[in-house]
């Protein structure tokens, strides 16, 4: 299985990458929303998690454009942002899941190979 990891973030991108990596799945990952939007569009993914506050484009515009570009892979949202508008605007922007962090690692896979069975 092959995820895409976007958060401008870079040790918590890294830290999500090496985890999904331990796990046997293959991880891309991308820092900003233009790159997350190009990768997304473009690659082979089976799972995008993707953080909502990018530089250029946000987490939610990224997401909006991939679900009008007709693209169906699963997206979960990866954000501090823990606001119930926040998590509303983010499954309805097209995201099948929404994850506040801090987050334990170990409920991020569960939510993953949820994602995943889909």
């Amino acid at each position: 299985m092959r995820i895409l990891v976007v958060d401008d973030d870079v040790q918590l991108c890294e830290i999500v990458r090496r985890g999904l990596q331990e796990e046997a799945y293959a991880v891309d990952s991308v820092h900003d929303g233009e790159d997350a939007l190009a990768y997304g569009a473009g690659g082979p993914y089976d799972l995008i998690i993707l953080d909502v506050m990018l530089p250029g484009k946000n987490g939610l515009e990224v997401c909006r454009l991939l679900r009008q570009s007709r693209v169906p892979v699963p997206i979960q949202m990866l954000t501090a942002r823990d606001a119930v508008e926040d998590r509303v605007a983010g499954l309805d922007s097209g995201a099948d899941d929404y994850l506040v962090t801090p987050f334990q690692f170990a409920e991020m896979l569960a939510r993953v190979r949820a994602l995943l069975r889909r």
